[in-house]
């Protein structure tokens, strides 16, 4: 048997990560069967709930559990007593360098000797890298690659900082993120979600749109205030209905993002017209099966689009962080791009507009393209697979 430690954000608030631990779960346990997965976590029982019918083992990272989230003996154990360590999502950042409530690397680097002088491997499992901007996060993922036997990563945003930090760097391959192969519920669970919710009651069609709070980061740089960009979202919705007849979703990805999800959705004017679907009661799997229904999404969260590509939907993104740049253009949607600095009601409005009318050519496209990227994202677990059994 192997025991596979694997890191991320793993605490079940955000459907995204979710969704990369489910498919990875799944990946590995079809090349391994008899793998025994290991996941440090804030939520056990989640762990436990979601994740049951995998042969997965929760450890604790609470107070009580000896550690202070990410530092502590639980993550020394799970990195020291394993056959290998899998570093998921985007957790080798910088940013908070030295709080442990928020910042991975920090704890990771500290253990990561440990690894490689136990001859216990590192790898890096359709993950991201950064930023890394500061002498101590450069030195920290310095320590956690040289422990690093295999490093699959997810974009070339990734490949482009390590080649710029010219850190020593193992194997590396670039697959893609493991949410692409997030797979529908049965239809008839659906069909009563649907129900109960009373979606897509409108023949015109549906409209997704997606938001995250990370805007009270980015009104600190002067580029919005919280009520601006909520006026800007509400005012791009209610124009689209208008124009178009169409009805309007808005799917929370991550819990956090709840108060300015229910902000922006209550100054549309047809309230009649909004939904609000979230991760705080319905599943990754759920939520993407829903984005599979609309005629189209806008979204800021990389996972909203990512479920939408995995689904064949059509996606517009607003681009904050390079990730959701990077990954559109590698599933073609590079046209749909909208940066979040012109972001208003009518840029959003005008693009949502030109992308409904090519929305079926767009769908064409990402059937073209996605099954390839899925195809890459499943492979890592073969590839895995040939590391450990060396």
């Amino acid at each position: 048997m192997k025991r596979i430690t694997v890191l991320g954000n793993n605490s079940g608030r955000n459907a995204g990560d979710n969704a990369i631990l489910g498919n990875l779960l799944r990946d590995i346990s079809s090349e391994l069967p008899q793998a025994e997965f290991l996941v440090p976590t804030t939520n056990p029982r989640f762990i436990r709930d979601q994740f049951g019918q995998f042969k997965v083992k929760p450890m604790g990272l609470l107070p009580w559990n000896g550690c202070i989230k990410n530092l502590g003996w639980p993550l020394y154990k799970a990195m020291t007593a394993t056959d290998a360590v899998l570093i998921c999502d985007n957790i080798l950042f910088d940013r908070k360098f030295y709080n442990p409530l928020f910042n991975y690397l920090s704890s990771i680097a500290l253990f990561a000797p440990f690894c490689k002088k136990l001859g216990i491997p590192i790898v890096l499992y359709n993950a991201s890298v950064g930023p890394v901007d500061t002498p101590a996060g450069k030195k920290a993922l310095a320590k956690v690659l040289e422990a690093t036997k295999l490093a699959v990563i997810r974009d070339q945003n990734t490949k482009e900082l390590l080649e710029k930090l010219a850190l020593p760097c193992p194997e590396l391959h670039v697959h893609a993120d493991c949410a692409l192969n997030t797979a529908a519920p049965p239809q008839a669970r659906m069909e009563a979600v649907i129900a109960k919710e009373r979606l897509f009651t409108n023949p015109k069609g549906t409209v997704g749109f997606n938001v995250n709070s990370y805007i009270d980061n980015w009104s600190k740089k002067g580029s919005f205030t919280r009520e601006s960009f909520c006026a800007a979202i509400a005012g791009a919705a209610d124009r689209v209905m208008d124009e178009l007849g169409v009805d309007v979703i808005f799917f929370i990805t991550q819990v956090m993002d709840t108060s300015i999800t229910r902000q922006c959705a209550a100054k549309i004017a047809r309230q009649e017209r909004v939904k609000i679907i979230s991760n705080a009661d319905y599943t990754y799997e759920e939520i993407a099966a829903l984005l599979a229904r609309v005629e189209l999404h806008s979204g800021l969260r990389t996972h909203s689009l990512i479920f939408c590509a995995a689904m064949h939907t059509p996606v517009i993104g607003i681009v904050s962080y390079p990730k959701s740049a990077g990954f559109l253009r590698t599933v073609g949607q590079g046209d749909w791009l909208l940066p979040f600095a012109d972001l208003t009601a009518d840029s959003l409005s005008a693009m949502i507009n030109k992308a409904w009318n090519e929305r079926a050519a767009t769908k064409q496209e990402l059937e073209r393209l996605v099954p390839a990227e899925k195809e890459k994202a499943r492979s890592t677990a073969a590839l895995l697979r040939k590391h450990l059994l060396r």
